[in-house]
């Protein structure tokens, strides 16, 4: 494995040219900033699609819904594959219900929202004492994520977040998330790190916390473990997961490329790290599961712990709504060639409209036959399941779709 050279010094140094001092972190500032959210406002204004469609479906997901009542407790666990599960979907359940609230707030300015937000990050900042188990990590990270970007938002966009509610949840991050993801998991699959990753800088962002923002962006670029730039990707794109599954695989690269887009908007370019190692990651992984060959070299993980000899078809096809924001950094911004992820992110927002189509149709169904029994009521239930997951496909193009080269963040 990798390690720790003259290069990848000089690698770290380039990576952090232009970083905030402490206290100077750009705000807001994780995984959206100022200028991203007022293009897509102006969109959602004019109508136009794909941000039309997808705000649509946003602000009507069940996510969104002002009668969300948040589910919080004092003991949290979660262990392998979720068994058990003690408050663990509630905690992940929560955390978006809160991105999205914030987020339906900061596009649309109604109060409700953020109110709506602030009484769910509230709920648990009052009533978490510990998360413990097997994957207590990996929930955190997961699902932490959604949790700072919900509270950046209304710290630095709404301003009716009293300081004591603020500052408990501050503490939440500190007392209880850190302590537990701060030594990261090497051993583990890449998507274990890769999600510590996105929550460590998201949360020294929201903390103006610069020594965790660095251990971050350290551990990005040189760390020791499997989601680690250099021992997640190998130099053709093939991913440290692709033998395992592609769920986990495209798990791993979405985590990864939440840890640049807010690391970019603090004017650190780990994008460009190892040659744009990621977008090589994104390339091979879109081309796969779009269902071209791609080369495939056996693979042993950090310390031997996993040995992938042929790469997985398990989950092939099944694209992650995450290629947008990619395709985004690389081509709108860089200028830079990414044909499968641009076609992995075009299948998506197809599959959305398909997905809206099907939906006003069944929806039109049911007011022409005006059924009320059971059966119907059964359909109803299925048929929320699916527009929260349709909400979360469209999230990634609502925010990330066809942003102007020179958007940049306001530093």
């Amino acid at each position: 494995m990798p390690t720790v050279s003259l290069a990848t010094f000089v690698l770290v140094l380039t990576c952090t040219q232009g970083l905030p001092a402490f206290g100077e972190f750009v705000h807001p500032g994780v995984a959206h900033s100022r200028a991203g959210i007022e293009f897509v406002k102006s969109k959602i204004a004019a109508g136009e699609q794909p941000w039309g469609d997808a705000w649509e479906r946003l602000r009507n997901s069940h996510s969104a819904s002002i009668d969300w009542t948040p589910q919080p407790f004092a003991h949290v666990e979660r262990g392998p594959y979720n068994d058990p599960n003690i408050g663990s979907s509630e905690f992940s359940s929560d955390a978006r219900a809160a991105y999205y609230h914030a987020l339906c707030w900061a596009l649309s300015g109604k109060e409700q929202h953020a109110v709506k937000s602030a009484e769910i990050l509230n709920a648990w900042s009052g009533t978490l004492q510990s998360i413990g188990n097997h994957d207590a990590r990996l929930l955190i990270g997961m699902s932490g994520h959604d949790f700072c970007i919900a509270a950046e938002l209304l710290k630095h966009t709404w301003g009716q977040w009293p300081e004591k509610e603020r500052a408990r949840f501050e503490s939440m991050l500190r007392d209880v998330w850190y302590p537990v993801i701060k030594d990261f998991y090497p051993t583990a699959n890449g998507n274990w790190d890769a999600s510590m990753l996105q929550v460590m800088i998201a949360m020294g962002v929201f903390l103006d916390d610069q020594q965790m923002f660095d251990r971050a962006k350290n551990y990005f670029l040189a760390g020791k473990g499997n989601g680690a730039i250099g021992n997640y990707f190998m130099e053709s794109g093939q991913c440290q997961e692709s033998g395992r599954d592609q769920a986990h695989t495209q798990m791993g690269l979405e985590f990864l490329a939440n840890t640049c887009e807010t690391a970019w908007i603090q004017g650190v370019d780990l994008y460009g790290a190892l040659d744009n190692r990621l977008l090589k990651g994104f390339e091979y992984t879109a081309k796969y599961n779009l269902g071209f060959d791609v080369p495939y070299v056996a693979y042993r993980s950090v310390e031997g712990r996993y040995h992938y000899k042929s790469i997985s078809s398990n989950s092939r096809g099944r694209l992650r709504p995450m290629y947008e924001r990619v395709f985004n950094h690389y081509h709108n911004r860089r200028g830079m060639e990414a044909p499968y992820t641009e076609q992995a992110a075009l299948k998506l927002r197809q599959s959305q409209s398909e997905t809206r189509e099907a939906s006003n149709r069944r929806d039109a169904n049911q007011r022409d036959a005006n059924q009320r029994d059971a059966n119907q009521r059964d359909a109803n239930s299925r048929r929320d399941r699916r527009r929260r997951r349709s909400a979360a496909s469209h999230l990634d193009t609502l925010m990330y779709a066809g942003h102007p080269a020179g958007l940049q963040p306001i530093h």
